[in-house]
């Protein structure tokens, strides 16, 4: 590749970096290639970069300096003819104004102002970096770009990443660590980036911080370059032949030695060009140097870099092609969805697709016509069927009626239900009343039955508020989508209340009047006849005659007549189970008087209450009701499942598929109220700023990379 081809594609490279950075997003969206340093504090990265431009420019200082990622672009440009001799300014002038003339930098962030003094360069460096991060020892990922026009450089651009460091100094945070370390993995993990790992060369290679942190995002070496410093300081008769063979830690791209500034020669601010000067002649004097000198030294690095980046871009260009048009339609789409570059929120279009799109999604879902169903869980109108047929069914079927109603309280509502005239057969009044009592019951159910809907079609709601692109929509508009949502909820609220209402209705209709000529209710001889069979199979059977003497047994001749039976024994009254210790009481009263006992009657207690067991009549007569009951209930629980579940149906789920739509446009499609609800949240106004900006250098950098 030729070099003004090379310098051309490491230029567009630049522009694109310029122009993702100038709208304030990184590169990481399109991965554009760029060469990181990365090394631990005392590494001598700052040395190497000076070197590699010719200028004294970065910060200096202990603990952490670079504490902002640098992105710097060296830009090689010819040298001008200066004005004032007429003749070529060569790349050491040796006036201050012959070198402003050549070499200068420009920072992003301050577009339009050329720096001509470097010195000036590392104090607005200090200075961006102070105001981003304060002047404690923080870091921040917000990289600074700078840009060096010189005919001293080669085209390239490489990124100086903070320093790597293992224990907190002075104030620096706890984790520093940590925080150093995740912002260059976010750098060197992308496949774009080339990896340029400075390690001093009298430390063990192994311990390199910088080689370690390279190999974890790059295990093969394939985009990893090494830079060995501070080769003269080794100790005498060691040298890193073996490391530049790649017998110690194989690198693709190998490994390059330089030979930096020491700390003497900054302070004594001695110029680049003799240090560089010194490089060379260490190189070419060495013994285990001097035969590759032309493949060390800052100047080959230099070359290098230039052309591994040359070829990585040429390799990356069509991906970064297709990234850029895929991110263009992403961020054209996005744009729509806000409304559009304006905005245009004149018409009341807006609100009806609004409007239009979630009701024909609310009866898509209601119906479960929709294509999006799942796979996992029921949704939308399958779960309004699971209310009406499991949980509505199974409460409604569970209901016994004689879990609180028992038989001692059949008996006594019996007696009551008589009045005054003990009846002589089954009191209908007795089975109506307990029938009543039971039916009232399913109102809770069906009410709750009624709740539990509304809770369904207020998730759907939910659910499709948040789909796109109705999401989208009420982002945009946020007073819209809170309208929105008031309205549909209350429009549901307000159908609840007919619902409920024929809920109750339909069970008061079922307690108000009691058709014992239903088809399958069980009538009362029959009844009758069922628990007259239960009884008798349950009665012991009739002792038989002594198989000796062939007579009956005792009591069984003359129905008891033929035993010494006390003829004073009284039969069991009516009420007997209500008054079984009346005539003990009786007795005692009469003996405590000592006269012979006549006949007592006394008041009625206050509470009369049941004192024995059921008699045989009361047994027969409460297993009667109950049989009666038992068969009524049944009928009215199975047309309670049928009827409720269509009732609401019909006031509530259809009701609102059939009248939400106008509802809507009743309450939001009105002039008055269609300019506070088309009000655009300031997240969205700003967002709408930032894919404007993204989309203008998207395609900005599609024309630049439809030249290469």
């Amino acid at each position: 590749m030729s070099t003004g081809l090379g310098q051309e594609i490491v230029a567009v490279i630049n522009k694109l970096q310029d122009v993702f950075t100038a709208v304030g997003s990184s590169a990481s969206s399109i991965d554009l290639p760029q060469i990181c340093v990365l090394g631990s504090q005392s590494s001598g990265k700052s040395s190497v970069l000076e070197n590699i431009v010719g200028r004294d420019f970065l910060p200096r200082g202990t603990g952490i300096v670079t504490r902002r990622p640098l992105v710097l672009q060296l830009i090689h440009r010819p040298a001008t003819v200066s004005k004032e001799n007429g003749s070529a300014v060569q790349a050491n002038g040796s006036t201050d104004k012959a070198v402003n003339e050549n070499e200068w930098g420009e920072f992003l962030h301050l577009p339009g102002e050329k720096f001509y003094d470097f010195h000036k360069i590392r104090a607005e460096i200090v200075r961006d970096t102070e105001a981003k991060t304060g002047k404690n020892a923080g870091i921040s990922p917000q990289p600074i770009n700078l840009r060096i026009f010189s005919p001293n450089v080669l085209t390239l651009t490489l990124v100086d990443l903070p320093g790597l460091t293992k224990v907190p100094v002075g104030d620096q945070p706890k984790d520093i660590e940590k925080q150093i370390k995740d912002m260059l993995l976010k750098y060197i993990s992308r496949p774009a980036c080339i990896i340029l790992a400075v390690t001093g060369a009298n430390t063990d290679l192994a311990n390199s911080d910088g080689l370690k942190l390279a190999r974890d995002v790059d295990p093969e070496g394939t985009r990893t370059i090494g830079v060995l410093t501070k080769v003269d300081l080794m100790d005498q008769g060691t040298d890193v032949v073996d490391i530049l063979a790649g017998r110690v830690i194989p690198l693709r791209l190998g490994y390059v030695p330089v030979v930096n500034r020491g700390q003497r020669d900054i302070d004594s601010s001695r110029p680049i060009s003799a240090a560089l000067e010194s490089e060379r002649q260490f190189f070419e004097n060495h013994m285990s140097y001097k035969t590759k000198a032309q493949y060390c030294g800052t100047p080959f690095l230099a070359r290098k870099l230039n052309m591994i980046l040359m070829q990585h871009i040429r390799a990356t260009l069509p991906d970064i092609k297709a990234r850029i048009t895929q991110q263009l339609q992403k961020y054209n789409q996005e744009l729509q969805s806000l409304g559009g570059p304006v905005g245009d929120v004149s018409s009341g279009n807006v609100v009806l697709s609004v409007i239009t799109e979630f009701t024909n999604e609310f009866r898509t879902v209601i119906d479960g016509n929709t294509n999006d169903l799942s796979l996992n869980e029921l949704s939308g109108g399958a779960r309004i069927s699971f209310v009406f047929h499991e949980l509505f069914n199974n409460g409604v079927r569970n209901i016994d009626p004689f879990d609180q109603v028992k038989d001692g309280d059949i008996r006594t509502i019996l007696y009551n239900s008589s009045g005054s005239s003990p009846s002589l057969f089954v009191s209908t009044q007795a089975f109506e009343v307990i029938v009543k009592q039971q039916i009232k019951r399913l109102e809770e159910p069906g009410l709750k039955c009624c709740q539990l809907v509304y809770d369904e079609l207020i998730r759907i709601l939910s659910h499709l508020l948040q789909k796109i692109p109705l999401k989208q929509a009420f982002r945009r508009f946020p007073a819209l989508k809170d309208r929105f949502n008031a309205v549909v909820v209350n429009f549901f609220k307000s159908s609840m209340n007919p619902t409920t209402k024929l809920v109750s209705d339909m069970v008061a209709m079922q307690s108000c009047y009691v058709n014992t000529t239903h088809p399958d209710f069980l009538n009362g001889h029959k009844a009758m006849s069922i628990v007259q069979e239960r009884l008798n199979a349950n009665k012991p059977p009739p002792p038989s005659a002594d198989p000796r003497s062939g007579k009956l047994a005792p009591g069984q001749l003359n129905n008891n007549r033929d035993l010494d039976v006390d003829p004073k024994r009284d039969e069991q009254s009516f009420f007997g189970s209500f008054f079984s210790s009346a005539k003990k009481r009786a007795g005692g009263v009469a003996g405590d008087t000592g006269k012979k006992p006549g006949p007592v009657m006394e008041s009625p207690p206050a509470v009369i209450r049941p004192q024995a067991a059921l008699s045989e009549r009361e047994t027969m007569e409460t297993e009667v009701i109950k049989l009666l009951i038992h068969s009524y209930f049944n009928i009215v629980k199975r047309e309670m499942i049928d009827m409720v579940p269509k009732a609401i149906v019909l006031t509530l789920v259809n009701h609102s598929k059939e009248n939400l739509q106008r509802e809507l446009l009743q309450e939001l499609y009105k002039p008055e109220v269609l300019d506070e609800l088309l009000k655009e949240s300031e997240h969205v106004v700003n967002r709408r700023k930032e894919v404007i900006g993204m989309v203008q250098a998207l395609n900005k950098a599609e024309e630049i990379v439809a030249g290469v």
